[in-house]
């Protein structure tokens, strides 16, 4: 019967660590599989990938190929239909009547205004200085009765 005081893994499952730097008769004496002296050979002579010692990595020498859009990228400060519905009461809305109500803070007050759809529109609002509105929101000031100027 099996039970867990006689349980025994398989052949060949656990193997001996390999006891290095033993004397000559272990096989792995003197240099202990690390070859001739050298950085590689001391105790703490681990170098990062790519490091080429001290001459000028391939990787940087490679040409770097391609577009790269975040220097020129727009970051939009978005606000939703639904949180201007809550907060105004159907008046003019612009950057400094959105900075009054908290709904722009911190770097967020600096970067153009977007405008999206999200949410339900009742009030008619009057948008000045607003850089741009996503095509559901447009609709939905138009059908509220609202302008965007």
């Amino acid at each position: 019967m099996l039970t867990l005081n006689n349980l025994s893994s398989p052949r060949g499952a656990n193997r001996n660590t390999k006891r290095l730097g033993r004397g000559q008769g272990s096989g792995q004496g003197t240099q202990a599989g690390k070859g001739h002296k050298g950085q590689k050979a001391r105790k703490s002579g681990h170098v990062r990938s790519g490091f080429e010692s001290g001459a000028m990595p391939l990787y940087i020498m490679l040409p770097k190929k391609g577009f790269k859009n975040h220097a020129f990228k727009k970051v939009y400060s978005v606000i939703n239909l639904g949180e201007l519905e809550k907060k105004f009461n159907g008046d003019e809305v612009t950057r400094e009547s959105l900075i009054e109500t908290g709904l722009l803070k911190g770097i967020e007050k600096r970067r153009p205004i977007k405008i999206l759809g999200k949410g339900e529109l009742t009030k008619s609002f009057k948008f000045k200085g607003i850089e741009k509105f996503s095509t559901s929101a447009m609709e939905l000031i138009k059908k509220a009765g609202g302008s965007i100027e």
